[in-house]
């Protein structure tokens, strides 16, 4: 008698940014590069920190939006589709995000966690250290911090076998759509929400703004207008 293959059903498990966690964390990455920033320029370092900051401001966003079209390059070269791939800024939750909307393999998202990391942190610390750019050093020093999400999410993830991640329409949460049980997993600054047999990916638009980030941004830019012409 011919034996029936068992068909065993996947399901995405929903984890979520333990935000808590991953500030203290930005935190930690953040004093790292700055005791690197104050053993390489000393009793100068307080004074080269305002003289660029200015600079700092103005390039603050540019720098995190450059940190997100990284993530969606990482995604396009290890197989995702661009056609899947979302930006947002949701700062009212703390993020701008990139978002890959179809499932992809774990090596995809592992690759790209660290396009980022790598590229204007690491990469960009040490062109600003050999090349005596305290500016750079700095935004590299904040993007490195930015990173704490990225790295938390690489550590875990690596650790795991056969699973598929999947963004969707929440910027905090992923799913990892797998037929192994996911639930019990523990990770420190990821929180287990549930298991679902799909995921809502209704926002298909290219680029997802909220109000609040908009003014936010308005009152930001606003008063440091005012501030720079006093």
């Amino acid at each position: 008698m011919k034996k029936t293959k068992k068909i065993v059903k996947k399901n995405y498990y929903l984890f979520k940014m333990d935000t808590r966690f991953l500030n203290l964390f930005a935190l930690v990455l953040f004093l790292i590069c700055a005791l690197i920033f104050c053993l390489i320029y000393g009793n100068n370092s307080i004074d080269i920190l305002f003289f660029n900051l200015n600079a700092v401001i103005i390039l603050y966003l540019p720098y995190l939006i450059l940190h997100e079209l990284l993530h969606s390059l990482g995604y396009v070269i290890h197989g995702a589709d661009f056609k899947n791939i979302t930006y947002g800024a949701h700062l009212e939750k703390g993020v701008l995000c990139c978002l890959c909307k179809q499932r992809i393999s774990k090596r995809n998202i592992l690759y790209s966690l660290l396009y980022p990391f790598f590229i204007i942190g690491i990469f960009t610390f040490i062109l600003g250290v050999i090349l005596n750019y305290p500016l750079l050093i700095i935004l590299s020093s904040i993007n490195i911090s930015g990173c704490s999400g990225d790295l938390v999410m690489f550590y875990h993830l690596s650790k795991l076998n056969d699973f598929e991640f999947s963004e969707y329409n929440d910027p905090i949460a992923f799913g990892l759509y797998t037929k192994d049980d996911f639930s019990d997993l523990k990770m420190a600054g990821l929180k287990y929400i549930k298991k679902l047999p799909r995921l809502e990916k209704d926002d298909l638009r290219k680029v997802v703004i909220s109000k609040t980030s908009i003014i936010i941004l308005l009152i930001f830019y606003t008063l440091f207008t005012v501030t720079l012409f006093l």
